[in-house]
């Protein structure tokens, strides 16, 4: 009566739940059974003690202090499962809390693993694709340039070479010309040398005639004063015609002498023309060809100039590509360093949801240990409630056959009873004893084995995956614990238990169902 109140009670908390056994409160505690052997070996000691007084009848006076104890113990005891109850209802209600937590915890993680992964690399790459192709087309236009440029200093080497040549032989013709200018000077100081000796000459000449005027009329006043005066019976020589002979002689000198040196001032004058013509050609041809390369060298000066601001002007534009391109590298190389730390971060913040999700793990697991606890000390409470009631009622059935029967086989047979009822609750406590250091054993190595291997072999990632194995293997674990658990305590109490015949062990791990398990 008092376990279906425990067993409404606990149905008005958490509802029902089909077991192989039929109720799951009857198998969630264990540990009272580890205290529970005083309490039965005090429950029956008075019976014994009662059954052993050797009597042939049962005093019935102590049947309301048995019920008056036992009536106490039952309600203790239905206050223990109360509380226990209760505990038990927060450990579920603390395990859904953590699952819900779970949850949330793996749906964000698979919200941040399913997120599609940024295209701001893509586009950064691409549009450094896009400058590296730029730049390499201001290289190769620049090296075009380079080139010519060359082509043009060389042109402009050979220009430069040629109008040195031709300013030397502009140099030679103004030598020449100086030259040719000084033999001028020379032949027009030589023309008024001659002119003034010609001058000097025709004035001597004319002084000369003039003399020899004087002369002749002197001499012509002295013949005719001598004819006047003397009168010579000799005859006279003829002087006038001699004085004309030499007059005639003189002027033919004078003639020649003026024919030659006019023919040597026309032919010198003439000569000198000619090279002053030619001299004035070539001086002529000469300044043409300087303007001609002046004009050439002025236009070559001006595209160089061009061309120098070309190149002047694509060197700014490269210089302010690359330092563009240098500015746009180091913000690229900014955004992708501020991506890596915010991976970092997110990879941190992941690892840190993993460790949370492997301590909630290690919280689940050991929660799965306690209830397992508790379900073997409900199952302990169940055998130790059901034992004193089987106890009470084989009691009452002796009773009946207390007179026909002789003192020593009743009490040997009480004795027999007193012992199975100790030996159920050695193996309750036993069973739930290796049950309890079993599941702690077993969840100390699973932790301790996965704690070192996953901090050494395994990334953040693996870590998940292998928590979510661990996760759908530990929903098959109570089944391989159980049928271990099974076989191991069989065997073990069978060997305590081999020296007493009437004691039957059966020792059963009952599995939570699928709906016990998701909601726990």
């Amino acid at each position: 009566m008092e376990t279906q109140r425990v067993h409404s009670s606990y149905r008005k908390r958490f509802g029902t739940q089909s077991s192989p056994s039929g109720t799951l409160i009857t198998r969630s505690l264990g540990r009272l059974s580890l205290h529970s052997t005083p309490r039965h070996t005090a429950l029956s000691s008075p019976s014994v003690s009662r059954l052993s007084l050797g009597t042939d009848r049962l005093d019935f006076s102590t049947d309301s202090l048995l019920k008056a104890q036992y009536r106490e113990t039952r309600t203790n005891e239905k206050v223990e499962m109360m509380g226990l109850n209760d505990r038990f209802a927060s450990y579920i209600e603390k395990v859904r809390f953590l699952e819900q937590q779970n949850k949330v915890l793996v749906a964000e993680l698979n919200q941040l693993r399913g997120k599609e992964p940024s295209r701001l690399g893509d586009i950064y790459q691409e549009e450094l694709r896009e400058l590296r192709r730029q730049v390499d087309g201001l290289n190769n236009a620049k090296a075009r340039l380079e080139i010519d440029r060359d082509n043009l200093a060389a042109d402009v080497g050979t220009l430069k070479q040629r109008l040195q040549d031709e300013t030397a032989l502009r140099q030679e013709a103004e030598n020449s010309m100086n030259a040719f200018r000084q033999d001028v000077d020379e032949a027009a100081l030589n023309r008024v040398q001659l002119e003034r000796k010609i001058e000097a000459l025709q004035d001597e000449i004319n002084f000369l005639k003039k003399v020899h005027e004087e002369e002749m009329r002197e001499l012509q006043e002295q013949l005719s004063a001598q004819q006047v005066h003397v009168d010579l019976d000799v005859s006279k020589p003829d002087l006038t015609a001699a004085l004309r002979e030499i007059r005639v002689q003189y002027e033919a000198v004078a003639t020649s002498n003026m024919q030659e040196t006019e023919e040597w001032y026309r032919s010198k004058f003439a000569d000198l023309t000619d090279a002053a013509n030619r001299n004035a050609e070539a001086l002529r041809q000469a300044k043409q060809e300087a303007n001609d390369y002046r004009r050439q060298i002025q236009v070559l000066t001006c595209d160089l100039e061009s061309q120098r601001g070309s190149n002047e002007s694509l060197e700014r534009q490269l210089r302010e590509m690359e330092e563009r391109y240098t500015m746009d590298t180091a913000a690229y190389q900014d955004s992708v360093a501020r991506l890596e730390d915010e991976i970092h971060a997110l990879k941190e913040e992941m690892a840190r949801h993993l460790q949370e999700y492997q301590d909630l793990l290690n919280v689940k697991l050991a929660l799965d240990i306690e209830i397992t606890t508790y379900r073997k000390l409900l199952e302990g409470e169940e055998s130790r409630i059901t034992v004193p009631v089987q106890s009470f009622a084989n009691m009452q059935f002796r009773e009946a056959s207390i007179d026909t029967k002789p003192p020593s086989e009743n009490l040997t047979k009480r004795s027999i009873i007193v012992r199975t009822v100790e030996t159920r609750d050695g193996e309750v406590s036993i069973s739930s004893f290796l049950s309890f250091f079993l599941s702690f054993f077993l969840s100390f190595f699973l932790s301790f084995f996965l704690s070192f291997f996953l901090s050494f072999f395994f990334s953040p990632y693996h870590h998940y995956l292998l928590f979510l194995f661990l996760n759908h293997f530990l929903h098959f674990f109570p089944v391989l614990f159980s049928f271990f658990q099974s076989s191991f305590l069989s065997f073990f109490l069978n060997s305590v238990s081999s020296d007493v015949s009437t004691c039957n062990i059966q020792c059963n791990y009952e599995v939570l169902p699928a709906e016990g398990r998701a909601r726990m």
